[in-house]
């Protein structure tokens, strides 16, 4: 039966997906995720010299997961088995567990067992496979694009390392595409191509760091472009129809990129619900990369509604998490989730405004510092400095709280927190008031 690390098919390959040729042979070939497999990083080191311990890949389709395993494949000196969790059972495991200990206790020959979304073994599989992993029979490479953490069980994951693969950018994409269109041993170098620079860009974009995606619109629209005086022209309309996908006007590095950032800003702080998901649509349409989206959420819910609405912050981040969790597309609901609360909160920017007056007068104005009374006292000698005399622990006076001095001498007075009369901070103002 024939699978994607077969070595014995016949013929040229060339009908098999443009993805599955052009994946990468070796390390030199890989694209994307320098921080796990650049130069110097632990995991090349480890496949370099054939040393790798049991590892889960982990990260969107399309980033390299299933590549890696095939390199490691082509590299190791250990025998390389390999499992679909999909359509494996607990007996296909432990026939391959039986091979691994022949070969172990026979030839001393390590066994590298790769099961491709390991997330779909249930239970009684990842029990059986945890001892010959425990014990060295296997040194296990998973692949999953769910969390790890939730999905796999917890001994599993105590002996093995996480290597988390993100979406490839656009850089990266269009660097695959153009090795892609060189290749004439594997790639589309036989045909004369001619693709225009919004046709790469908008594949590249689109793709949502999906290589796969990517290099098959780009086949599809080369295979399908018909020859004009012996050259296939790929326009934008074309990469558009390849990818199932319209162009929007969004430039990351120009103009438009940063107008629709401000609209959406601008409509969250604005309350406009409705405004801040169109622009939100629009941005996650056009390839825009969420967790940019969801950080300045996180600074709007701080900055522009505050203690108005405290859970406001804890929203945007739940959205974070959501993101880094399920993923796109499917994080595209809670964060809209977010939008929607965030814009329809109650506003207060006095906690951006108590901060940045506070910031300027620590630049502009010197003190004399910190009181004697506020000043550490539990080390030895600190009370013969003065230090901590005199202060009033609040909660041996009613109500928890009296009356003392908490600023710098020349700062006597001094107001940066102005509570409004908005949502919940209407009564933090009332408290603050009381106490005076």
């Amino acid at each position: 039966m024939m699978d994607l690390f077969s070595q014995n098919y016949q013929g040229d390959g060339q009908d098999k997906p443009l993805a599955v040729r052009m994946r990468p042979r070796n390390l030199d070939e890989f694209v994307g995720q320098e921080d796990i497999i650049g130069e110097g990083k632990l995991l090349r080191r480890a496949i370099q010299v054939d040393r790798l311990q049991s590892a889960i890949f982990y990260g969107p389709p399309g980033t390299g997961k299933t590549t890696l395993a095939q390199i490691i494949a082509n590299s190791t000196e250990a025998e390389f088995e390999k499992l679909n969790a999909v359509t494996s059972g607990v007996k296909d495991l432990r026939e391959v567990i039986k091979r691994a200990e022949g070969r172990r206790g026979m030839y001393n020959k390590r066994t590298v067992l790769f099961v491709d979304e390991i997330h779909r073994f249930n239970k009684s599989q990842q029990d059986a496979l945890l001892p010959a992993v425990e014990d060295g029979t296997v040194i296990l490479i998973g692949a999953t694009t769910e969390n790890p953490y939730f999905e796999v069980n917890s001994p599993l994951i105590s002996r093995s390392r996480i290597f988390k693969l993100r979406e490839l950018d656009k850089k990266d994409l269009i660097k695959v595409l153009t090795r892609a269109l060189a290749d004439r041993e594997r790639g589309l170098g036989g045909y004369e191509v001619e693709i225009s620079e919004e046709a790469l860009d908008h594949l590249a974009m689109v793709a949502n760091g999906d290589a796969r995606r990517a290099l098959n619109a780009l086949e599809l629209a080369v295979l399908t472009t018909p020859e004009d005086n012996g050259l296939r022209r790929i326009s934008l309309e074309v990469a558009e129809e390849s990818i199932q996908q319209k162009a929007i006007r969004y430039d990351k590095s120009g103009d438009n990129h940063y107008d629709i950032i401000s609209a959406f800003v601008k409509s969250l702080r604005g309350s406009d619900p409705d405004a801040a998901i169109y622009w939100l649509a629009q941005m996650i349409e056009a390839g825009e990369d969420p967790r940019f989206i969801v950080r300045r959420m996180i600074v709007h819910a701080a900055e522009d509604i505050g203690n108005a609405n405290p859970h406001a912050l804890m929203v945007a981040v739940s959205a974070a998490q959501a993101l880094e969790y399920v993923g796109m597309p499917e994080a595209r609901i809670p964060l809209a989730q977010a939008v929607i609360y965030i814009a329809s909160a109650p506003k207060s920017n006095a906690a951006l405004v108590a901060i940045d007056k506070a910031l300027e007068i620590v630049k502009s104005q010197p003190t004399s510092g910190v009181p004697a009374h506020l000043k550490d006292a539990h080390y030895d000698g600190a009370k013969n400095l003065g230090h901590g005399k005199g202060y009033k622990y609040p909660h041996s006076y009613a109500n928890n709280y009296v009356k003392q001095q908490y600023l710098p001498d020349e700062l006597l007075g001094s107001k940066f927190y102005q509570a409004t009369t908005n949502g919940y901070e209407k009564k933090i103002k009332e408290f603050l008031e009381n106490l005076d």
